[in-house]
């Protein structure tokens, strides 16, 4: 009779971007608890040592700045060797940066965009031809309620996620017929690093922005620690919704993420619906 196959190795293969903090963390100790495998990654795998050090063969802790594309080919690789192939991918890795738009600063621009985005693409690309060789596997994205609304003192921010969003569209598109899911988790507010020491920004010195982008760093700052958002029940969710069949597209998080995106949507089409006619008469003339 053949050996009988331990349950370990028929457990499903996560990897997670950015385990040091936050949903990352939270998310890598249910995967393990559970008694699933898991490539744990953050920048510096000493900080996620402690969320492995249980699990034995089934997690495996590795450096990781998304940010550099040898690091990225290098932990796919020693993720399929270990476990024979990846069937979740979570893109978590990545942070928030705060200034008016006219304040913005180029560098701190381009490295959230390093890291919000371009570093997100490049995983998934490295992710993908396994799951397409498999024809299975599921892309969680982590973007936020700043991917579907800009607000002031984001908008780099938003930027970023709304980047994702649109990339996420097409990445469905393209991998559905191929049996790879696609979902975006878009958290409100939680209470995580985010909005404490992970957040960079710039700080304020034109008056006009006083009332708004500079309101809403000062208050941003005033409720970190105090976030209704709970991450662990963040990612419950997120593992729930890869034990299901059709698992949904957007997943927005929390009770002020849902009231703000619900009503900025539903503001939107009232106003594209408003400006029908001048939006059709924009066509040649029908023959």
């Amino acid at each position: 009779m053949p050996p009988e196959t331990t349950p370990a190795e028929t457990t499903p293969v996560w990897f997670i971007t950015g385990c040091s903090t936050g949903f990352g963390r939270d998310l890598a100790r249910l995967v393990l608890a559970r008694g699933w495998r898991a490539v744990v990654t953050a920048r510096d795998k000493a900080k996620v040592a402690d969320l492995v050090q249980e699990a034995g063969d089934r997690a495996l802790a590795l450096d990781l700045d998304v940010t550099d594309a040898a690091q990225i080919a290098a932990a796919v690789q020693a993720a399929e060797a270990r476990f024979g192939g990846i069937d979740v991918l979570v893109n978590n890795a990545g942070y928030g940066y705060q200034a008016s738009i006219e304040e913005g600063e180029d560098t701190e621009i381009r490295a959230q965009f390093d890291a919000n985005v371009f570093g997100l693409f490049a995983m998934t690309r490295a992710v993908l031809p396994g799951m397409r060789a498999r024809r299975r596997g599921h892309v969680i994205n982590i973007t936020s309620v700043a991917g579907f609304i800009g607000f002031p003192g984001t908008g780099y921010y938003a930027a970023s996620k709304h980047a994702v969003e649109g990339f996420s569209d097409s990445l469905q598109a393209e991998t559905a017929p191929l049996g790879i899911k696609v979902t975006c988790i878009e958290p409100g507010p939680f209470r995580t690093d985010w909005a404490g020491r992970s957040l960079r920004r710039t700080e304020p010195r034109i008056a006009d922005y006083a009332e708004t982008a500079h309101a809403r760093m000062k208050t941003t700052a005033q409720i970190s620690g105090t976030q209704a958002g709970d991450p662990a029940r963040a990612a419950e969710a997120m593992i729930r919704i890869t034990e299901i069949a059709n698992p949904p597209r957007h997943l927005v998080m929390g009770a002020f993420g849902l009231e703000a995106v619900t009503t900025r949507l539903k503001a939107r089409l009232a106003e594209i619906e408003a400006w029908r006619e001048t939006g059709l008469a924009t066509d040649f003339p029908k023959e």
